[in-house]
Formats: C-alpha cells, structure tokens, sequence
C-alpha cells in the first residue's frame, strides 16, 4: 500500500508518500515547508499559520509525488493529521485530503498527531514494534506511555503542567534565545558549567505512587527565572543557566522512562516528539538503560512535525481495515484512539 499523507497541525506544511508492506514501512518522498513568519511573535500566530498552509499546500503535495516519483494513479490511500492542533491550521489538511480522496476515489483516514510521534522510528527501524515504554515529549504534550501493541496505549504518566517542550521555550525567552528554543538551548548548553546552577528536579525523590510517572516542569521554569533575575550579566551566565535547566530536566525524563519501562519489563524505549531532537537526551536515556532496554529515536526530520509519520501510522491503520468518510473533522483537542488512563487520570 502506498499512502499519501498531509501534516498541517501548527507551523510546518508537510506531505509525504509512504509505502507499507506488512510491518515495514518505507518513506519515498517528503517535503516539510516551515512558516519563519512566526520567528518575529515569539510564538506562532494561529491566523497566519492557516493562511501560510492555505497558500503552499497545493505545491508541497506535487513537490513531494514528483519527489517520491510516483503520480496520484499510484497512489492507494490519503493519511491526513486529524488533531490535536490549531483548528484553522488543521482545517486546511483535512479539507485538502478529504477533497483529493473525494475526487480520485481514495481510502481516507485521519490521524491522531501522537500517535504519529509513535510510529516515527518505523520509517528508519523496521525492528521498532510493540511492545515498548514510549516517552511522547514535545511543545504540548509530555506522556509516558506502555504500549502492548500498535492501537493500545495505555497512560501511565503525563505533566501536572507544562509541557517538557513549553518549558523549553519559556526558559529560551528567559534567556533570549530564538523560537523555538530547543535546538539553541541545547547548543548553548554544551558551552555551559553543570556545577554552576543546579536547579530542582520536580517530582523525582519523595513522591507519593500516584506521581510516580508523572511530570512538573513548572517550577523548574520558575526557578530558572529567579536564577536569571538574581544574575547581574545574564548573557555571561546564559550558558550556565542553559546547562543547569537541561540537565534537571533531562534528569527527571530519564530517570522516571528508565523507572517506567524497567516496571513494566519493556527491553525496548520509544522517544518521539520535538524534544526527542535533543541529542543529550537521547544519550542519557541510552546510558540510563543500558543492558536493559534499547532505546530507539527518530532524526530530528521525523521527530519535529512531519507527515511522514502520519503517513506510517495511516497506512497502519488503512491496512487495518479502518477508513474515514466526508464526515471527518479537524479537532483542535483529540483523544489519542486506543488510549487507556488509569483511574483519576486525564488523557
């Protein structure tokens, strides 16, 4: 089967073909087009995102089929990111997809934007199959997940506030760094003293079971800006805050996955989400494990937002047998399908 898929959740434009043959699934061609526009607001501007998709989705599509080499005749099925996201951003992928299918008489199937983040590592390690601990990290999500088998997920952790990725960002602007702040604080970090700020590591010693799993990084954001309001020459400690903040928040990711998987007897950890681009943490999440589980992450191409892994996790799905009609809508909230959460919790 070969699929094409659209990502248009937030701020990147992306189609890509992918074709599936049983477990193994296989990118042909993919184009990511990222909207600089929002660089100068600090933050993405859900108008502008929705015009900026509106305008190019047409011409990253075609891109990416003479890329993959390949024409809509050959084409067996449309993947489009159904939600969570912004709802005018992904307005114009499920419209666009649910248009193209419509008219050449294609399978349609929408997508959960998690579980793509899931299904990611599939395109560059067929040996990537449930079951596995999986650590969802990104700008609005931070969820721990056991994962028996593809479409079953069962939540075992999640942020009591913000998300790993949010907080990310929140200490770039503290440290006037570029959005997105992830890739600059982690660069920035390299240069930084680890003994100089050590900062919290919230909810990792003295917790009651319930928060075993679960994650804070609110006041890890906290405490870095009394750090940067106490500093008198912050662009001489930038490093140094960078390193402390990174290293505490790696340190709780790490620990609380390792803590997690070794619970459930997962010999194999999945990271997926914008955060997993952090090559610090994938290294510390490998040595963390080491002897007990492997540790398997997507490139930073499949990690940020991409339709790549939407068009691995629909082409899953379609070969499941499941299929969408004209009745599929964009949903800005979306529960993940097949997600099961523990008593009291929230999905």
């Amino acid at each position: 089967m070969r699929v094409l898929a659209l990502e248009t959740s937030c701020d990147e434009t992306s189609a890509a073909v992918v074709r599936r043959e049983g477990n193994v699934a296989t990118l042909e061609g993919m184009t990511i087009l990222s909207q600089d526009v929002h660089r100068i607001f600090g933050g993405v501007v859900p108008e502008l995102a929705s015009r900026a998709h509106l305008a190019t989705v047409g011409r990253v599509v075609d891109h990416t089929l003479e890329r993959a080499g390949v024409t809509l005749g050959e084409i067996d099925g449309i993947a489009v990111t159904q939600g969570p996201g912004l709802l005018g951003a992904l307005l114009v992928g499920v419209t666009w997809a649910k248009t193209l299918a419509w008219r050449e008489g294609l399978p349609l199937i929408g997508v959960h934007h998690l579980e793509g983040h899931l299904f990611a590592p599939v395109l560059e390690d067929p040996k990537v199959e449930p079951p596995f601990t999986a650590l969802l990290v990104s700008g609005g999500h931070t969820m721990l997940l056991d994962v028996p088998a593809w479409g079953d997920y069962r939540l075992i952790g999640q942020t009591r506030d913000d998300a790993a990725g949010e907080a990310f960002d929140k200490v770039g602007s503290l440290l006037d760094l570029p959005y997105p702040a992830g890739a600059a604080i982690e660069k920035l970090a390299r240069e930084g003293d680890p003994a100089r700020f050590t900062f919290p590591r919230p909810l990792l010693k003295g917790v009651a079971e319930a928060d075993r799993w679960n994650f804070s990084f609110s006041g890890l954001k906290t405490a870095v800006l009394r750090a940067v309001q106490k500093s008198d020459d912050v662009a001489r400690d930038r490093a140094d805050l960078a390193r402390g903040f990174q290293d505490a928040a790696i340190a709780v990711l790490v620990a609380k996955t390792a803590d997690a998987a070794r619970a459930h007897g997962r010999d194999l950890v999945v990271l997926g989400g914008g955060v997993a681009c952090n090559g610090a943490l994938a290294a510390a999440m490998r040595t963390a494990l080491e002897g007990d589980a492997r540790v398997a992450v997507a490139t930073p191409k499949l990690n940020t937002d991409n339709a790549g892994m939407i068009g691995a996790a629909g082409s899953w799905r379609l070969l499941a047998g499941e299929r969408h009609g004209p009745e599929l809508e964009a949903r800005d909230t979306l529960p993940l399908p097949g997600l099961h959460a523990p008593t009291g919790a929230t999905a």
